[in-house]
């Protein structure tokens, strides 16, 4: 995991970050009652020991206040989840050292510290919980058995470890303990992840489809009540055009009035497209030819007249697929470029066949490009960095290719313009004739 994390992830580390931090302070309570009443016998009973124990725990504590006012900020979280991870496992062999040694029930402490590691920051941190746990863990018990560490003078000396013979036991086996613990906790914890993912996925897919419902009840209801208006319009423009009366303000109304018809229908029409999905019905198509058609067309009508449209390509290309669908997706890429350009900048359609037999379709313009932050979020439904439109075309271009089980990939730069390229993969020889 990364020491920088994306605005997203890092309100789920936050949250995550949080529960944990109040876990752990339960955890800390629940330890302190039972040391001091259980194991200890009270407070004063054994001084030496409840002093280091206490102590301890007034530094735990403390350390918490200053963990949720870090949290607050929601700087630095994984500095100091890694920071959070060391000072528990010092602790944790604080209470190890108080309440006997290598044997103390209390090593299973520092499991609780490599979940807490594994949940947080995935493998990594349950093997920095685990260095920190075993390594502290060890250190304690050498000291122990080296004589440079007494007991505290109010616990019995039996109760500890005092050579390798008695210590090598519990030693080796907490410290396998605790590689089991960080093992499976990293493993739950990236299933956890991966099954989170996929929710979050199935969840924006299910809200995404109800959208799209709601559309296409709204689509189909407004669709003819829409579309009949339109054509009475389109109609009454070529009459009066045809009356050879008008004035050149009157023609340049007229063409206003057929543009914006026209934009209106093609609106409609991708509404509607996008809330009907169809299952596509695959054939063999030349889509060479159906990719040079569309620019053929596109370049005698609305701003397809202002902006140069160039076809770079083979005569004749075949492929299986939809060809309405595939016709489709090339007339939306192409719109879309050449709502993007500005008037005079050239766009570009190309279609080759890859060494590896696939198709590709790549459709380049020299608009503003496409920034950053928008590109995630490109396909959706709805979603649009120009003032004026719905967002609906890309959305439909993807779902077809989705269908089609084809790819489409984009490569902006702005102020540079954009590229959408479509892969269609190899599914049976392609037949290419010569240009």
């Amino acid at each position: 995991m990364r020491l920088g994390l994306r605005d997203g992830a890092e309100s789920s580390f936050a949250v995550r970050f949080a529960w944990l931090t109040g876990l752990r302070l339960i955890v800390l309570t629940i330890v302190l009652i039972v040391m001091t009443t259980i194991y200890l016998g009270g407070i004063g009973t054994r001084a030496d020991s409840s002093r280091i124990a206490m102590l301890t725990f007034a530094v735990a504590f403390a350390l918490t206040g200053v963990y949720a006012a870090v949290l607050r900020l929601g700087k630095g979280l994984p500095l100091l989840a890694y920071g959070q991870m060391f000072i528990d496992q010092i602790a944790w062999s604080m209470i190890v050292y108080v309440s006997g040694g290598a044997a103390s029930g209390a090593t299973s402490l520092y499991g609780f510290t490599c979940l807490c590691g594994a949940i947080l920051l995935g493998l990594r941190g349950a093997l920095i919980g685990l260095i920190a746990g075993a390594s502290s863990y060890a250190l304690l018990c050498t000291l122990l058995v080296q004589g440079f560490l007494l007991p505290p003078p109010d616990q019995p000396l039996e109760a500890y470890a005092t050579s390798w013979s008695e210590a090598a036991f519990p030693l080796v086996l907490n410290l396998l303990a605790m590689s089991v613990v960080a093992l499976l906790g990293s493993y739950l914890a990236e299933r956890l992840r991966i099954t989170g993912g996929r929710l979050v996925v199935a969840t924006a897919r299910a809200e995404q489809a109800e959208r799209l419902a709601a559309l296409g009840r709204l689509a189909a209801g407004l669709a003819h009540e829409i579309r009949n208006p339109l054509g009475s319009i389109v109609a009454s423009i070529e009459l009066l055009r045809t009356g050879g009366s008008l004035g050149a303000e009157d023609e340049a109304l007229c063409a206003i009035i057929e543009r914006e018809t026209t934009r209106l229908n093609e609106l409609v029409t991708d509404m509607l497209d996008v809330s009907r999905p169809r299952a596509p019905s695959k054939a063999p198509m030349d889509f060479a030819a159906t990719a040079r058609d569309v620019v053929m067309l596109a370049g005698k009508s609305g701003r397809g007249r202002d902006v140069p449209l160039r076809y770079v390509g083979p005569d004749s290309l075949e492929i299986e697929a939809d060809t309405a669908q595939m016709r489709q997706v090339v007339w939306n890429l192409l719109r879309n470029a050449i709502q993007a350009s500005s008037a005079g900048a050239e766009v570009i359609v190309r279609v080759e066949a890859d060494a590896g037999g696939a198709v590709v379709l790549a459709v380049e313009d020299r608009g503003v490009g496409i920034p950053p932050e928008a590109r995630e979020r490109l396909f959706d439904a709805f979603f649009t960095t120009r003032s004026q439109g719905m967002g609906i075309g890309l959305a439909v271009v993807k779902r077809i290719l989705d269908d089609h089980g084809f790819g489409i990939e984009v490569e902006s730069e702005p102020g540079k313009g954009t590229t959408f390229c479509v892969r269609i993969p190899h599914s049976k020889e392609l037949a290419l004739a010569p240009s």
